[in-house]
């Protein structure tokens, strides 16, 4: 089978479990590799094991989203031992849930840190390299992907702040979409749902049960259901430009 990304470099934020797991093993097979970039290094080598067990190559840039300098190393590291980067997947994110009267605001500021800042800093790290592989890349286009959330089209009670990160980073992507498409950078948006992930294991134990309330009739999205999204954006003609997906769960209904 052709690998559709042979010869390309892709970075993925997060990539220490769920969501961001799952891209970097699936761009792996498709032939990039993969640097992964999360903060528990012990995940992230375990990861790169199962991917050059599968025949990919992968390699650990361990890094906190929250810190620009560390960042930017990771990028810079990425650049140096791979050669390039073709594809940016910002998949860091975190979630807090409670009224907003009663929310502590070390987790506001938590979730800002990692759902917004995590996004500028990776991406004003990689757009360089991006536009500078898309000039010269055999597939003549380089990406850029951030895992929104369906909370970034429709806000709900108890995570409104979380919404706030997720239509922040949508239409951070909407402007620089318009501002790197003529240098063929491809900006994307992934908005999945309910997603059987460790995301909500930071929850308070309220809020956990909840979610489990509300999702009891549901059945959950996998991680591999929102790489699929990924790849199918970022392996596309160079004349086919995939913006925005929502991805819910068949049962979802906000």
């Amino acid at each position: 089978m052709t690998q559709t990304l042979a010869n390309t470099v892709a970075l993925v934020t997060g990539a220490s479990s769920g969501i961001g797991a799952a891209t970097a093993k699936a761009l792996a097979a498709q032939g990039a590799a993969v640097a992964l970039l999360a903060r528990r290094a012990d995940r992230l080598a375990e990861l790169k094991a199962e991917i050059e067990s599968a025949g990919g190559a992968a390699l650990v840039v361990p890094a906190d989203v929250t810190d620009a300098e560390q960042v930017a190393a990771a990028v810079q590291r990425t650049t140096a031992e791979l050669g390039r980067l073709d594809i940016l997947v910002n998949n860091a994110g975190l979630m807090q849930s409670a009224p907003a009267t009663e929310a502590s605001v070390q987790d506001w500021d938590h979730m800002v840190g990692v759902n917004i800042q995590g996004v500028l800093y990776a991406t004003r790290a990689a757009l360089p390299h991006l536009i500078e592989a898309a000039a010269d890349a055999g597939r003549g286009v380089a990406d850029l992907v951030t895992i929104s959330s369906t909370a970034g089209w429709v806000a709900r009670p108890n995570t409104a702040v979380y919404s706030m990160t997720k239509f922040g980073v949508n239409a951070f992507s909407e402007g620089l979409r318009q501002e790197v498409l003529g240098q063929r950078v491809r900006v994307g948006v992934v908005g999945p749902g309910t997603v059987d992930t460790e995301i909500f294991s930071h929850l308070a134990g309220a809020s956990r049960e909840a979610i489990a309330r509300q999702t009891a009739d549901m059945v959950m999205l996998r991680p591999d259901d929102i790489a699929d999204a990924v790849l199918f954006m970022v392996t596309r003609d160079r004349r086919v430009a995939v913006n925005h997906m929502l991805v819910r769960a068949a049962e979802q209904t906000w």
